[in-house]
């Protein structure tokens, strides 16, 4: 979570009651938050009969809220299926584990914690810029504690503004167009798949619902670049918010230019590997 959200959320001098807040999941979240998941859920079949689910919480907002969700789905009983919270320390300072921890105890949330140096190794190994190299390595290690504790799939709080900043930050910056798909495979670890349940969901529900319950989550908590402002997410965030000014709900079209690929009209485009062109199909 960036840090500019932290300003956003504006947590009330005690949370909500844990049932008050579980109950707004269904009630005043429902349209916006629980059936969007639930949604997501059917629609790229992310949970199924017999799997046994890591749900990686980093200690804020969107990770937090969707271990409410799953926890609300196991309640209704959709699917047969078991939890693991799992939570990586990759180099917290000691107030910070403890707020983290004191969150998931307020909301019941039974996590399985463990330690990472990875805030320290990603800056030894990227100088300045480590947060690329600091994702990869925490997802590494997620994917195999998931593993380690008998998991199936790994569970990351991605959401729908997620997706669509990545599609625009492949397209800006990559000079590529690809998605943040909803279910992978991961490509190390066997047996195992990445699913991303917020698919869906809006990041400025997420908030409301965070401000609503008188939440307090962490931000990245980064010890390496706790002091420095911007980056390319942030700033396609913004360049996002100047689109709609001018064009009507640009990130819908965003999202759905991922469902609406014309093969037939791009010049080339790589599967399983190998590359093709457009003049290799050319009649």
């Amino acid at each position: 979570m960036d840090n500019r959200d932290c300003k956003r959320i504006a947590p009330a001098a005690e949370p909500m009651p844990l049932a008050e807040i579980e109950k707004s999941i269904v009630k005043k979240f429902r349209r916006a938050l629980w059936s969007k998941f639930t949604r997501a859920v059917r629609d790229f079949k992310l949970v199924a009969e017999g799997d046994k689910i890591a749900v990686a919480l980093s200690g804020g907002k969107d990770s937090m809220v969707m271990a409410k969700l799953f926890q609300e789905l196991q309640r209704h009983r959709q699917a047969g299926f078991e939890l693991r919270f799992i939570v990586m320390d990759p180099g917290y300072e000691p107030r910070i584990r403890e707020q983290l921890l004191a969150n998931f105890r307020y909301l019941n949330i039974p996590v399985h914690i463990f330690s990472a140096n990875i805030f320290k190794v990603a800056q030894k190994i990227a100088g300045d810029y480590p947060c690329y190299m600091c994702a990869k390595m925490r997802r590494g290690a997620l994917y195999a504690r998931a593993q380690s504790l008998g998991c199936n799939k790994l569970a990351l709080g991605h959401h729908f503004d997620d997706v669509i900043e990545t599609t625009l930050l492949n397209l800006l910056c990559a000079g590529s167009f690809k998605n943040m798909l909803p279910k992978l495979k991961a490509q190390n670890f066997a047996d195992m798949e990445l699913i991303r349940p917020l698919y869906y969901v809006r990041e400025e529900t997420i908030i409301d619902f965070v401000s609503y319950c008188g939440l307090a989550p962490i931000n990245c908590a980064c010890t390496v670049t706790a002091r420095r402002t911007g980056n390319k997410r942030y700033e396609v965030k913004e360049l996002i918010k100047q689109l709609r000014k001018y064009f009507q709900d640009v990130e819908k079209s965003i999202f759905k230019a991922g469902e609406n690929v014309c093969l037939d009209a791009v010049l080339g485009w790589k599967k399983d590997g190998r590359r093709y062109h457009y003049l290799d199909f050319y009649d």
